[in-house]
């Protein structure tokens, strides 16, 4: 059983006192052990703003970008090693570790591609404006890396991608990260940290991990520092609230679960290519993963007379889905990543239960060992019943939702979610769409349109794109990642420059604005 240390001011550490076992979700076989007890939290932000700060700054944001390509392309030279310890440490079946291990390197590829258009140490923002009688007193807005550390608190459910797509945005904009992984797959992410250490492309204190518990971390952080979270709404409210982070107003960027729509439109008939990816993309978030991602599909709204094809089609699929050994081939979902994470979707489906009728799977166990469930869909009682519009359950568990087929029905229907990360609306009839989407784009970062134009060559809405912003109002966190430049934006700070035009133009009106 392996020790997971943690890589701490330029060197790896192992925890002192009590430690977290993780387990192979499969078998329940322990793996490693890991725990931060001893270590010196003010030590680590400081290591990060006194070492790591200054050196990325230095390197301009063109250079930086030229480092993310690097760290890309070693992560990717250990792939098919980092895809078998996915299978064997979170549970995943190997196209799904390719879902997690390539959105990694993907990401942080992506990110060195916008690097390219940037140049010099600041990002101009928007066009220069006159601001006094003249043009002569002039104005212009720009973006410069803050000087403090990001501390990055990622969830479990992607080791790999979580970890890069937050570090691609952050070491572009200058920022030194603490990384801290999700516990029960924290063996894919530290052995990730060891790739990124060795590979040496990193400036000493730019980078550090933390295996464990983020200790008194918290109350070493200042108003330069910035927090970024992928967990739940809850966790994410304590770490806003806690008294050090409201005090010096840290700035905190949550991404937290959502229940998400899928809306059928009421003009998609079953023969249709529409019809047809619409089953697929329900099938995939259900499955993808043992549903335990924040983009999966939680609630079908389909039209009363579509009703019944729907819950026959989607059980018919689900029913087919191999549940098993993730290393086995033919396996199409392997287990959820933890003994906890079981016993709350179990809880969760008994829940949902209450309000509406399973029509296939359930709470029942699947294997006498490994937290195994099975894919399990149910359909809702009454669609204004408030349990299926208020409560997430973590895996592979989506309730369908009769509506009448009005776009304003929908749309009602969509945003008693409380504000959602993605949104997928499937229909060719226009104005029923551009309905649909507007009243739904307040309350949702992301809104996806499927039609016959692009059945065949749309990405699933469950596919978080870097160009993309992947964030959401209410109760999905309220604030946003990823979006291209923008994804940088919380670890910079925009500044408005006013002077004589001469000086602010040539001096601070660079070419390219972070909007591009």
């Amino acid at each position: 059983m392996k020790t997971l240390e943690s890589y701490v001011l330029g060197r790896w550490q192992v925890g002192q006192g009590p430690t977290r076992t993780l387990v192979d979700p499969t078998t329940e076989e322990p793996l490693a052990v890991c725990g931060t007890g001893g270590i010196d939290f003010r030590a680590v932000v400081e290591h990060a703003r006194g070492a790591g700060g200054p050196a990325l700054r230095a390197l301009g944001f063109e250079k930086r970008g030229a480092l993310l390509k690097s760290l890309s392309a070693a992560i990717h030279e250990h792939r098919d090693e980092l895809l078998e310890l996915s299978i064997r440490c979170a549970g995943t079946t190997r196209s799904d570790a390719k879902f997690d291990v390539d959105g990694a390197t993907g990401t942080l590829a992506a990110y060195a591609h916008f690097a390219k258009e940037l140049k010099g140490a600041f990002l101009s923002d928007g066009t220069g404006i006159q601001l006094g009688r003249t043009a002569r007193f002039w104005g212009q807005h720009i973006l410069v890396p803050k000087l403090g550390v990001a501390l990055h608190v990622n969830a479990f459910n992607f080791p790999a991608w979580n970890m890069a797509e937050k570090m691609a945005c952050a070491v572009l904009a200058g920022m030194p990260v603490i990384e801290k992984p999700g516990t029960p797959t924290a063996m894919l992410a530290w052995r990730i940290a060891q790739i990124l250490v060795q590979s040496g492309c990193l400036p000493e204190g730019a980078f550090q991990l933390l295996c464990g518990s983020t200790g008194d971390l918290l109350d070493h952080l200042g108003p330069q520092d910035v927090i970024a979270f992928t967990g739940s709404s809850a966790t994410g409210a304590l770490l806003r609230g806690h008294p050090n982070v409201v005090r010096h107003n840290v700035h905190v960027n949550v991404e937290a679960d959502s229940i998400n729509a899928a809306i059928l439109g009421p003009d998609i008939s079953t023969d249709s290519e529409t019809y047809g990816i619409f089953l697929a993309n329900v099938e995939l978030d259900l499955v993808q993963k043992t549903g335990q991602k924040c983009t999966a599909v939680r609630r079908i709204l389909v039209p009363e007379a579509l009703r019944e094809d729907v819950t026959r089609d989607l059980v018919e699929r689900l029913q087919r889905v191999r549940v098993g050994d993730p290393g086995e081939e033919g396996t199409r979902m392997g287990p959820l990543a933890s003994a906890d994470a079981l016993q709350e979707v179990r809880a969760g489906i008994e829940r949902l239960a209450t309000s509406a009728r399973v029509l296939c799977g359930g709470s029942a166990p699947v294997r006498p060992k490994g937290f195994f469930v099975a894919p399990t869909l149910l359909l809702a009682r009454d669609a204004d019943a408030d349990v299926p519009h208020a409560f997430e359950v973590f895996g592979p568990v989506g309730t369908v939702i009769p509506y009448s087929g009005a776009a304003g029905a929908a749309a009602r229907l969509a945003n008693r979610g409380g504000g959602g990360l993605v949104a997928s609306v499937y229909s060719n009839d226009r104005e029923w769409t551009e309905a649909v989407v507007l009243a739904i784009s307040p309350w949702h970062g992301r809104v996806w349109i499927g039609s016959d134009k692009v059945a065949d060559q749309a990405i699933p809405p469950g596919t978080v794109l870097p160009a993309s912003i992947h964030g959401g109002p209410g109760r999905a966190g309220g604030s946003a990642e990823l979006g291209g430049l923008r994804g940088l934006e919380p670890y910079l700070q925009r500044t408005a420059i006013q002077g004589f035009q001469g000086l602010v133009a040539s001096a601070f009106g660079a070419p390219t604005p972070v909007s591009s």
